[in-house]
This record gives structure tokens, sequence and C-alpha cells, in this order.
């Protein structure tokens, strides 16, 4: 008995594991989103803009989703230094989300929100019911504002990397490119892990974003401009071009259209006289142009200044990406691994 188990433990043992050297690499990933831009920042901006019509979407106010995503990304930070995961369907399986005390002067730095401000929307929040205090929980509602589940997001996200993984395949460091299927399935098997990875890009994003346009709805509105350019151009051009090259083919082609404030505020949801003004604040910090036919665009000299920022942000969302590639592989290697134990 003791030998048949022996010989069935040294089978096992023999099972493929995933090998260190199979993983891939940040500065691989990085290279490969900068120097195919032209291919994926038309997918990525997209999403982010997505994403930030969701954002204002659920308060008409960036800073309070900006505060409640925060206050989440520290329950999932817990989750994860802990070694808890959690699927989708778990995370959501209600509305409330536990968690961990927090004190105004936090946020406020964290977030590079007064802190005035902060104790006012936090106020706000908690009179609307989004955040409670039950005993010693404090949770937050999600069903006391509108919140949608981020099923969008997952799919643009499971878009964006799937793309980039058949430009890694090109380039030969992927052996073949990874489904939006199979993303789709990873993100939301790990979901409470890779959601707080994507909200340490998101969030950063925002603020350092905030800080160039002094708030986020003027960042918002900026970016469709971005946006609009991005998505014309590459209908024109259809050649791999990195960053600066094709920052360079978008002022330099005068087909690529601007877009007018109407078209703007029915994307954002902002009001129209809202966006108008910070149009008009925004040509006259030179950041964007009018043309006689309303149009908006990006301006050369303002793009050139937001080239470290977008860097910085290119860092983290290449780490990002690695992280769940990474984790693709190795839930490839698991999957083989069951079918060996069977």
């Amino acid at each position: 008995m003791f030998i048949l188990g022996l010989r069935s433990y040294n089978f096992n043992m023999n099972v493929k594991i995933p090998e260190i050297s199979d993983q891939l690499y940040k500065e691989d990933i990085l290279a490969v989103m900068e120097n195919k831009y032209s291919t994926l920042g038309s997918v990525w901006v997209s999403h982010q803009m997505e994403w930030c019509n969701g954002v204002y979407s659920s308060f008409k106010d960036h800073d309070k989703f900006l505060i409640v995503i925060f206050l989440v990304n520290k329950t999932l930070d817990f989750y994860s230094r802990n070694f808890v995961k959690m699927t989708y369907e778990e995370f959501y399986s209600k509305d409330t989300v536990e968690i961990e005390k927090f004190n105004i002067a936090e946020i406020a730095e964290a977030l590079n929100i007064p802190k005035e401000t902060t104790r006012r929307k936090i106020l706000e929040l908690t009179n609307i019911g989004a955040i409670k205090k039950i005993k010693k929980k404090i949770i937050i509602d999600r069903s006391k504002f509108y919140y949608s589940k981020p099923v969008d997001s997952i799919k643009r996200v499971s878009r964006f990397l799937t793309t980039l993984s058949e430009l890694c395949k090109e380039e030969k460091i992927l052996p073949k490119n990874i489904t939006s299927e199979e993303l789709e399935l990873v993100i939301k098997d790990n979901f409470s892990y890779i959601w707080k990875l994507y909200y340490e890009v998101q969030i950063p994003m925002l603020i350092s974003y905030k800080k160039i346009f002094e708030d986020i709805e003027t960042f918002h509105i900026f970016g469709i401009c971005a946006v609009n350019e991005h998505l014309n151009a590459r209908k024109i051009s259809r050649n791999y071009l990195n960053r600066d090259e094709f920052f360079k083919f978008i002022f330099a082609v005068n087909e690529v259209q601007g877009i007018n404030a109407m078209s703007i505020s029915d994307i954002t949801s902002i009001p129209r006289a809202t966006v108008i003004r910070k149009l008009k604040k925004l040509v006259n910090q030179k950041i964007l142009t009018i043309d006689a036919k309303k149009h908006y665009k990006l301006t050369d000299s303002f793009s050139n200044k937001l080239k470290p920022l977008q860097r910085n942000i290119f860092v983290k969302l290449a780490d990002f990406s690695t992280k769940v590639f990474n984790l693709v592989v190795l839930s490839k290697n698991l999957d083989n691994k069951k079918k060996k134990y069977k």
C-alpha cells in the first residue's frame, strides 16, 4: 500500500509546473505598447473615456466616485495582503462592501482634493446612504447610487489586452495570442486581485490629470477631444507608428476632424453649458484650438507637455498587462495539471 501510494505521489510530482523562464517582463510589454502605439492607443483611450463616462454618471461628480473607489480599493488591497481571492460573482453577490476605517486628511492628501471639500463630499455620500456605519462596520452601499457592475469595463479591458497579446505574438514575446474570452474568464476568476491592479492604474491616472487640468471634469472633456482624434487618425493610417510618430501624424494631416461641444456633452452627459465653459477655458490656455465650424482639436505644443505623464501611465499599464498575462499563462498550466491528475 505504501509503495503504491509513493508511486502515485512521484507521478504527480512529475507534473509540469510553471517555469520562471516562461514569464513575461514589463519592459518587453512596454516596448511593444510604445512602438505599436497607433494600434493600441485608440483602443486604450477609448476605454478610458468610456470608463470616465461611467465615473461621472454615478454621482454627476467625478470626485465623489473617486473617493468611493479609493475606499473600495483599500478593501481590495486588504484582501490581497491577506491572501483572500474573490471571484466577480462573489464580490457582487451583495450590494454592500465593507471598508476599513478612514480619515478625511488621508483621503484629501491621497486624492488631491481640499480637506473641506473632501469632508463635504463624504457627508453628502453619507446623507444618501452610499457610506454607512453599522455597529463597528463601515460599508459602501452600491444600491444607494447609480452603479453598474463593470461588465463593459471587463470586456473593454479584455479587448485591449487581446490586441496587445496579438502584437506580443508578432514580436515573439508570446507563443500565441490570448483571446478576449480567456481574458474575461481570468479577470472574473481573480476579480478582487485584478481589479485592485486596475484601480492602481486608474486612480493615479485621474489624480495626475487633475493636477494638470485643475479638475477631472475639464480633463474628461479634453479626453473626448483626444479620443476623437485618435479614432479618426487610426482610420486614415493603418501603419504601425510609435507614440511620437502617431502624434506627429495627427497634427500633420488635415483630414483628422475635430469635435463640437454638443457631441462632447452627449457623449459625457456633462451639461452643454458646462462643456462650453470648459472648452473656452481650454482654448484660452492654448490646450485646444477651435476652427470655423466650432470643432475642437488638440494643440501640438500642449500634447508635447503631456508626454512625461503619458509615459508614466503607460509604465503602470504595462505592469498591469504583464501581471494579467502571467496569470493567464499560470492558469493554463494549472488547467493542464488538472487534466493530468484525472
